[in-house]
């Protein structure tokens, strides 16, 4: 049975990504730019689209920045043109992803392929070939910090690890295949893993996690967080090592709550459909890109280069590893911080702080009669930190008027209902805004996307097309 997987060149891009590690910023730039070189005279002889771009271009002198930025939707439309293998073909794929009982499975016998949906809304289509496989599985066995590092010298097939994914598990999406993939290339793992829907009502879900009993949890923040509530009630009752996160913001917050509740470590790692791996936490709790692979590009909203230090508009990569289907430039939206100053523990990669944009920004009206914009980071906070809420969904229905759902019922829903209800006034009360509305929903399912993640801050349509046409934000 086919894996995409190939040991020989597992380990020779193991050891690179070992050396790189070792290396000082200059020589990674020449790293970097060698990568960059490579890739683009690959694509430019190979991608109908990036084709016409570069003819007449010398590949080992052309700037990053002389090569358009590109969208998911723009490289979707003519995706036939973007691929190099002209055997990809846009209908067939989604044919093949439309059939939940090929999820995991090789394409064409020599190709992984999983979907995303994003937070705009638009879908994707995203191929790896055994090269760009090879890259993410060194990326993620050899840059992830051990938190028990004997039981994983004893162990390194974590024959002995009772890993539960949850998350997304309907379609083709990243995590998922990478699950089914793992599986199929280990066959220890067929047993030691287990995937769990994130969509499963929580009493099923929790019934079925304790019947597993974990060791290792993988899943979203708010996924996580909501499993410590159950955990405090006594629904819930694994006792996880470690916890893996990914996918949405972790807010210190509750990774304080999730590592006290449950007693173990929880490690962040941050990466996209584009390139899977992007950033890893150290020893030191930082995260770092893995910039040896995967060029980084933050800027503003005219998308010109933001300096180091201080939060980008959105952000640009370049995935240097996967000639198949070229990332170059390519715009994910979220918002970054790469900080110039080295870390703690000594790696070469630049420290970063991400802000994904899942969550969108209210305008809600002031006392003096004016529209303030509100981030969303400052809203879950207060509802985090003021009324110990994590598993909510707040929707604004106008510039007054929010709603707050949980899905939790009975006096519990209601005493929880109450607290962030105060909690939203009093905040809206200190930052001078007009009386706040707050309307309550007990007992009511989250909304969320294909992906699976709950989007918990939405802005009423009006808000939105302020918050997309007007950048400048009043933090609050």
């Amino acid at each position: 049975m086919s894996t995409v997987f190939d040991p020989v060149l597992f380990g020779s891009l193991g050891l690179k990504v070992l050396t790189a590690a070792q290396q000082t910023p200059q020589r990674l730039a020449a790293l970097q730019a060698t990568r960059l070189a490579r890739l683009l005279q690959s694509v430019g002889a190979s991608s109908a689209y990036y084709r016409p771009l570069l003819r007449g271009r010398d590949p080992s002198t052309v700037r990053l920045q002389e090569l358009p930025v590109v969208s998911k939707p723009e490289l979707m439309q003519r995706f036939d043109d973007w691929v190099t293998d002209p055997r990809l073909k846009l209908n067939e794929l989604q044919a093949f992803i439309s059939d939940r009982r090929r999820i995991g499975e090789p394409y064409l016998d020599r190709y992984l392929v999983w979907e995303s949906s994003g937070t705009s809304g638009e879908p994707g289509i995203f191929v790896q070939d055994v090269q760009t496989l090879a890259i993410y599985d060194a990326l993620e066995a050899l840059r992830r910090p051990l938190p028990r590092p004997w039981q994983r010298m004893l162990d390194p097939l974590c024959i002995a690890e009772r890993i539960a994914f949850i998350g997304a598990t309907t379609g083709h999406f990243a995590s998922e295949v990478s699950a089914q993939r793992l599986r199929r290339i280990n066959r220890w793992m067929a047993n030691a893993m287990r995937s769990f829907s994130i969509l499963s009502p929580t009493a099923d879900l929790v019934a079925d996690l304790n019947r597993f009993e974990p060791t290792v949890i993988v899943t979203y923040p708010t996924a996580a967080a909501l499993l410590a509530e159950e955990f405090g009630r006594g629904t819930l009752v694994i006792k996880p090592k470690e916890v893996w996160t990914g996918g949405e913001t972790l807010s210190p917050t509750v990774r304080r709550r999730v590592a006290q509740t449950f007693g173990c470590t929880v490690s962040n790692s941050y990466g996209t459909s584009e390139f899977l791996p992007i950033g890893w936490e150290c020893s030191h709790g930082r995260m770092h890109a893995n910039t040896d692979w995967v060029l980084i590009e933050p800027v503003d909203a005219q998308q010109r280069p933001v300096p180091a230090g201080e939060m980008s508009h959105s952000t640009l990569i370049t995935n240097l590893g996967n000639e198949v289907q070229p990332i170059i430039r390519f715009d994910i939206g979220d918002r970054i911080r790469v900080h110039d100053e080295p870390c703690g523990c000594g790696s070469p990669f630049p420290v970063i702080e991400v802000h994904g944009r899942h969550d969108e920004p209210l305008r809600l009206l002031g006392g003096d009669g004016r529209l303030a914009t509100l981030l969303p980071l400052a809203l879950t906070t207060v509802l985090e930190d003021d009324a110990q809420l994590f598993h909510f969904q707040l929707e604004q229905r106008d510039a007054s008027t929010l709603v707050l759902r949980l899905p939790l019922a009975g006096v519990e829903g209601e005493a929880a209902l109450a607290r962030g209800a105060e909690a939203l006034r009093s905040f809206a009360r200190r930052h001078g805004l007009a009386p706040l509305e707050v309307v309550l929903e007990c007992d009511r399912a989250l909304t969320r996307g294909r992906s699976g993640k709950v989007q918990r801050i939405i802005a009423a349509p009006a808000s939105r097309r302020h918050a997309e046409a007007d950048d400048a934000l009043v933090s609050s």
